[in-house]
């Protein structure tokens, strides 16, 4: 597994319940890179979140994503934090090859999330996927 998805997965286990994991996740949301106003466009606008998302990917020296996101609700910022745990700086193929659906299983997250935000997790997804994906085939 992954080391960076192992620390979250040790942190929610230390966690004793889904109200601590809240504040964890929302603390997460808090520490995220800020965008600048430039970067909060319809093109890098997240389709499928009920709340407002923006993501951006930077590609380093080194063929690594580097994904920057921010949203206007603390929740949803919070969950931009665990996809960036899980997927910021890491290759196209080590993105494209990372198991979401066994990842978040782990957690235990979905079942802990509203069903809207569980779509626009996967939106989140899908976004850092195809940025992947368009790097891959590049």
């Amino acid at each position: 597994m992954d080391k960076s998805v192992e620390e979250l997965k040790m942190t929610f286990d230390l966690l004793p319940d889904w109200e601590e994991r809240y504040r964890f996740i929302i603390d997460l949301g808090r520490k995220l890179e800020p965008l600048d106003d430039g970067e909060r466009t319809e093109a890098t606008r997240v389709r499928g979140c009920m709340s407002q998302v923006w993501m951006v990917a930077d590609e380093s020296d080194d063929d690594r994503l580097h994904f920057r996101g921010d949203s206007d609700a603390h929740i949803v910022r919070g969950l931009i934090g665990v996809l960036l745990m899980i997927y910021s700086d890491k290759t196209p193929r080590e993105i494209a090859e990372t198991d979401i659906q066994q990842v978040f299983t782990d957690l235990n997250l979905e079942q802990h999330i509203s069903m809207n935000r569980r779509n626009g997790l996967y939106s989140m997804v899908e976004t850092i996927q195809r940025e992947a994906g368009r790097h891959l085939n590049a």
